[in-house]
């Protein structure tokens, strides 16, 4: 069997365009654009790297992008009172706060200062649990938003399906396995202390790898016809990989995502729309006033 690829670079570029039109529309019928602030403290290479790549999507889009470079020693009260002046600013609809934060910082005393209308990374507590209950409006974190918009595009099945979702992190592994049960997948979720690791990933027909670490899913660990969706960004000898060793699961699964080129181009599109979500929600509260 050949695997079918969840190529995500074709449908990132559908829905970067439904988004440019979206955001014209808006601003058409608002008289602004959307805006995104984003918040970095220090020069990490992987969050510089991160920054560009929202400030290309943002112009491609046509939303405006704010930045805010604080130094990486940084004090923690002087990054939580950005972050609440930015959440208090009418001219900021979405708000990122960028990791690593300074060492020592209070990750949950920053996330508690955000806005939950402005918070489009979907880590405020409120929108984790409206996320759990699946009630109310709130933020999917962009990864995940992805993955299953990657399996709604390509027409996968999920009701009923069963699902194993291997990584329990809060911005992806967690998040994804809300997701599919709120699709009426059965869903599994396994760490690194699940025991029989392979047998649990061997009863999936759709397989879910974020770990973070390099190839940990091997074809021996899956069932033929397995969808998968790999979620792991990892570097051996310079070349990137995901967590799912690509070439033994491809020879027994139907679709599996590449890396690169699969789950990674999502998720900046699909923060574009939580962007514009979150203007929206602003929008209406200021009508409303």
């Amino acid at each position: 069997m050949a695997a079918q690829l969840l190529s995500g670079r074709g449908i990132a570029n559908q829905i970067r365009e439904e988004m440019a039109a979206e955001v014209s529309r808006f601003a058409q019928e608002c008289g602004r654009v959307p805006s995104l602030a984003v918040v970095r403290a220090g020069e990490d290479a992987a969050s510089v790297s991160y920054t560009r790549m929202l400030i290309r999507t943002c112009e491609q889009v046509g939303i405006a992008f704010e930045p805010h470079i604080l130094p990486a020693d940084v004090p923690e009260e002087k990054l939580i009172s950005l972050v609440r002046e930015l959440s208090a600013s009418e001219s900021v609809d979405g708000i990122i706060v960028q990791e690593p934060l300074p060492e020592g910082c209070n990750a949950e005393a920053v996330i508690a200062a955000l806005d939950p209308v402005k918070d489009v990374d979907g880590v405020h507590p409120s929108n984790a649990g409206r996320l759990f209950q699946g009630v109310g409006n709130y933020y999917v974190p962009a990864t995940p938003a992805g993955g299953m918009e990657l399996l709604e595009r390509y027409g996968i099945p999920v009701k009923g399906k069963r699902a194993v979702v291997v990584g329990r992190s809060n911005v992806v592994g967690r998040p994804m396995a809300m997701l599919l049960l709120h699709r009426h997948a059965t869903v599994t979720i396994c760490h690194s202390r699940t025991e029989n690791l392979a047998e649990e990933c061997r009863r999936a027909e759709i397989l879910v790898a974020a770990t973070g670490k390099p190839k940990l899913i091997t074809g021996d660990m899956v069932s033929p016809g397995v969808v998968v969706v790999d979620f792991g960004v990892n570097f051996l000898d310079g070349q990137m990989v995901g967590d799912v060793d690509f070439d033994s699961v491809a020879e027994k699964a139907s679709w599996i995502t590449p890396v690169p080129g699969g789950t990674g181009p999502m998720t900046n599109v699909m923060l574009m729309r939580n962007v514009l979500m979150a203007a929206r929600a602003r929008q209406a509260r200021a009508e409303t006033k």
